[in-house]
């Protein structure tokens, strides 16, 4: 288990930073948190190369573990709105964060067999897809207002063109798709310190098979 220990420490380190800069605004549609969360990919992903699936299920429970007590700290820390982390967006952030993992780790494991670059790269896009779609939904989406109907998420369903320049869409939806991309792009990079982690890890500088 303590090999695990370098995993655990680093997906909980993300996920409380990721807790705490998705805070801080940056520009309209992000949050610096955009940039710091899909690391957990990341980390997921080098424990199911060197490690196997197993472990890598490991450490994302405890970065699950570590996100339902960021949100219920969250959740006692009053803001000039309210509670910093309502009901329905601490349940989006456990369901995506479990839900995007567990296939991350499951898609990886399906393709471990191709390409070195080809399981982190769909894994993580799989993975990244679910996470920022079911996280806005259940969070922002005036369909699920019932989840919380004492919190008022109406500022979210303003309809506004998308990303300032597509077709007029809810507010939330701007906001999935600047994440979204975010995603996609860090996807790509972390394919480097992906290759360059599980060398060092695994001993050798041979292509990972």
């Amino acid at each position: 288990m303590t090999r695990y220990l370098p995993g655990i420490l680093a997906m909980a380190a993300i996920v409380v930073a990721s807790n705490i800069l998705v805070q801080i605004l940056l520009g309209d549609w992000l949050t610096w948190g955009a940039f710091t969360y899909p690391l957990a990919f990341l980390v997921t992903d080098v424990m199911n190369r060197v490690y196997g699936p197993a472990a890598a299920r490991r450490v994302v429970l405890a970065g699950f573990v570590t996100g339902i007590a960021c949100s219920l700290i969250g959740t006692q820390i009053v803001g000039e709105f309210g509670p910093l982390v309502t009901l329905r967006v601490a349940l989006g952030s456990g369901l995506a964060f479990l839900v995007a993992q567990m296939m991350d780790v499951a898609v990886f494991d399906r393709m471990r067999s191709g390409a070195w670059w080809r399981a982190p790269l769909v894994s993580t896009l799989v993975g990244s897809s679910l996470d920022t779609a079911i996280f806005f939904t259940v969070a922002f989406s005036g369909a699920l207002a019932v989840l919380e109907p004492g919190n008022d998420v109406s500022w979210a369903g303003e309809m506004l063109p998308l990303l300032g320049l597509g077709p007029v869409a809810p507010l939330w939806v701007s906001l999935a798709v600047a994440d979204w991309l975010v995603k996609l792009a860090l996807a790509l990079a972390a394919l480097v310190p992906f290759r360059l982690i599980v060398s060092r890890l695994l001993g050798n500088t041979a292509p990972i098979a």
